[in-house]
């Protein structure tokens, strides 16, 4: 008499199935517990409020307003400036773009170049003008640095002029990829100062003549973002100049930061990620089974989990750095570099997961995926900033 095995169940309950990946570290356990429940609170709106609005718009290449406005009530235009730890900054960024990377993109160069530059380089006067109502979203503003020709090389190539006469600033040239440039209040804008040629920085309202934005469309990542081309022939009032912005080194300190912000923007997408591919996994069945009784699936989700895991890591302990000012050039070049690449490896791997669904974006991971090849790009180039860790790693410059 034979005795038959019984067949292994590979039946899931979908209706327990939770939509979140879990969380693999808990770097929230290190907070305060006003944070964490400051947190929670962040996480539960943007989840409710901005992760499935926001697809019709990326499809649209429309900025929501709207979105910006609950935002600013949670504080996020100002958490650079308030006080909050340098992980409760971080993890705020997780949660915006695990929602999506677009908004955490608006939010967050409004906090690191804008409103900190303002705070940073600004003087008194133009703290108060312009910081109230930046700090609470009600405002936006431009940060305008890279060129039509020069993008890579800014430092030594840029071409915007400013020249002073009868105290009035004339600042010509063109600008390129300036976030927000369409729709912004105020400009932060990086000109040669024809006198010394120190690259400065000056705070023009966009409602002043000479100053014109056109729409850069088709895009293929961070479409909700309203990057524009800039005509500048403009005359600005002395008081304009941030008089701690007087020469390109001023630039540098708030690139560095900000390059290191953009890591906890991959790690955002890759929990993302992680989410909607496991979620599928549990809930899509071919063969009779769910797809997550395969081994490749599972191998798939496991290597998803292991680049969020390593990412999450490294942003953590860089964080720890910060608080202790000890956030150099190489750390910061570092995370944005490998946590983007490993981003991309993520989310090619979730595409594939996906099957056909993968690369529609109402299925969430193309649009993940087109968002982090944007962020693999921008605050400067994967290899430009592997080549900058370079020069801090053996002080000799491969590029300039």
């Amino acid at each position: 008499m034979t005795t038959q095995a019984t067949p292994t169940s590979h039946a899931v309950n979908t209706s327990q199935v939770s939509d979140s990946a879990p969380d693999l570290l808990n770097l929230a356990r290190h907070l305060s517990a006003e944070e964490q429940h400051r947190l929670q609170r962040i996480e539960d709106y943007v989840q409710e409020n901005i992760r499935h609005q926001s697809i019709e718009p990326w499809n649209q290449e429309e900025l929501p307003l709207d979105m910006l406005h609950g935002l600013g009530e949670l504080g996020l235009g100002e958490v650079f400036v308030d006080g909050s730890s340098q992980l409760f900054q971080g993890l705020a960024h997780i949660a915006l773009a695990q929602a999506d990377v677009s908004i955490s993109a608006v939010v967050g160069i409004h906090n690191e170049l804008i409103v900190g530059t303002i705070e940073s380089l600004g003087s008194a006067e133009q703290k108060d003008h312009w910081l109230p109502d930046l700090r609470r979203l009600r405002t936006l503003g431009a940060f305008c640095l890279t060129e039509p020709e020069h993008g890579s090389d800014i430092a030594g190539g840029l071409s915007t002029s400013a020249t002073l006469e009868d105290d009035q600033w004339h600042i010509r040239g063109s600008k390129r990829w300036i976030g927000l440039g369409t729709v912004a209040d105020v400009a932060v804008v990086w000109a040669r100062d024809t006198a010394d040629g120190q690259i400065k920085g000056f705070l023009v309202p966009t409602d002043t003549p000479g100053y014109q934005a056109r729409k850069i469309t088709n895009k293929t990542g961070l479409r909700i973002m309203q990057n524009a081309e800039l005509e500048l022939d403009l005359t600005a009032p002395e008081s304009a100049l941030m008089p701690k912005a007087t020469s390109f080194a001023a630039t540098s300190e708030g690139l560095r930061g900000s390059r290191a912000w953009v890591g906890w923007q991959a790690v955002g997408a890759q929990q993302a990620l992680l989410e909607v591919a496991r979620h599928h996994a549990l809930t899509r069945t071919q063969f009779g089974k769910p797809l997550a009784s395969f081994q490749l699936v599972q191998t798939a989700l496991a290597t998803i989990a292991g680049n969020l895991a390593v990412s999450t890591a490294f942003m953590g302990e860089l964080a720890r750095l910060q608080e202790e000012s000890q956030l150099t050039m190489l750390r910061a070049t570092l995370a944005k570099a490998t946590l983007t690449r490993l981003a991309r490896e993520s989310a090619a791997i979730a595409r594939d997961a996906l099957g056909g669904n993968g690369i529609l974006s109402t299925h969430e991971v193309a649009k993940i995926a087109g968002d982090i090849d944007a962020i693999y790009t921008y605050e400067g180039s994967y290899g430009i900033n592997m080549l900058i860790a370079g020069r801090e790693l053996t002080g000799v410059s491969a590029f300039v």
